[in-house]
């Protein structure tokens, strides 16, 4: 007979509905970012400062209407500053990298830190990944490796823009496992709004260091915005909204999400050809994510017959 913390936690890995769609839309609004990144005509590091700034004001005033139940501690807020900081240094990173390598590469390196954040949720949990959680790890990272397979080029040409990206991606984990935590006793907005304020003057000193240009030019300020709206407001805003209730390793598995919004977009904005491959790719990762999402009386069902 499984323990109650056994019961709890396997629980904890079939997230609601709500909580699934969103983290789900959060990933989708977040892949349009390399996108919009190249749309602007700031620097690279410049946009990712007008992602974390424009969008400050409301999440401050989002963030003083809530009400937790518990003030948050000290040290979480300092934490949270401190994720902040990796987040800055997250998007430096990466907007460097999308300037540098094609777009395929730029998101898959850039989500890499999902396998790290998989693996920290079976860390957290203290067990090896049951035989449904292994398949669905296995599916996903094929169907990433599919899909984007065309597009991975690893050459002397994108070197450095690759690099970049991977390092990123592992900046992305040291944001993102503290602001979970921080999810336990602060509102989505409240944490938005911290990681906001610790990023955005960060941002700016390296892009002011790097000589970019911090304000927009002849493409006007509708890509900076649509990257603030689209990757910070609704992307972040859905996936920390998630994250207090979602458990790392279903966070990780969404992540893989990105490469396949990635190539629609490659496709829409670039005409991009999309193949069998691409199809099978995507499939792949959909089917981890319904193998994760399955409830685990269903899954003990299955296992019995």
């Amino acid at each position: 007979m499984a323990s109650a913390t056994e019961s709890s936690e396997q629980k904890n890995l079939a997230p609601s509905l709500r909580h699934f769609a969103a983290l789900l839309g959060g990933n989708a609004a977040l892949a349009l970012g390399p996108w919009l990144v190249r749309l602007s005509d700031t620097g690279p590091v410049s946009a990712g400062f007008w992602r974390m700034l424009l969008p400050l004001p409301l999440f401050a005033l989002l963030a003083w209407r809530e009400k937790p139940a518990v003030a948050a501690s000290r040290k979480t807020v300092l934490v949270l500053l401190a994720a902040g900081a990796f987040f800055a240094a997250d998007l430096a990173s990466w907007h460097v990298g999308i300037e540098q390598t094609k777009l395929g590469n730029a998101t898959l390196f850039g989500n890499s830190g999902s396998i790290l954040l998989m693996l920290w949720g079976f860390i957290a949990l203290r067990r090896a990944p049951h035989v449904r959680e292994g398949v669905a790890l296995a599916a996903a990272l094929g169907g990433a490796a599919i899909l984007l397979g065309r597009s991975l080029e690893i050459s002397t040409a994108t070197l450095v823009g690759d690099l970049f990206c991977l390092l990123a991606g592992v900046f992305y984990v040291f944001y993102l496992v503290p602001a979970q935590s921080a999810r336990a006793s602060m509102g989505q907005w409240s944490v938005l709004a911290l990681v906001c304020a610790s990023a955005a003057p960060m941002l700016l000193v390296i892009a002011l260091s790097l000589g970019e240009p911090v304000l927009p030019g002849a493409a006007g300020w509708l890509p900076v915005v649509g990257l603030a709206l689209s990757s910070q407001v609704i992307g972040q805003g859905l996936l920390v909204y998630a994250l207090g209730e979602v458990p790392p390793l279903v966070v990780g598995l969404a992540l893989l999400t990105q490469p396949a919004a990635s190539a629609l977009i490659g496709w829409l904005a670039y005409r991009e050809t999309l193949g069998l491959a691409d199809a099978a790719g995507a499939l792949l990762i959909c089917l981890a994510l319904v193998l994760i999402r399955l409830p685990e009386s269903r899954q003990r069902a299955a296992e019995s017959r």
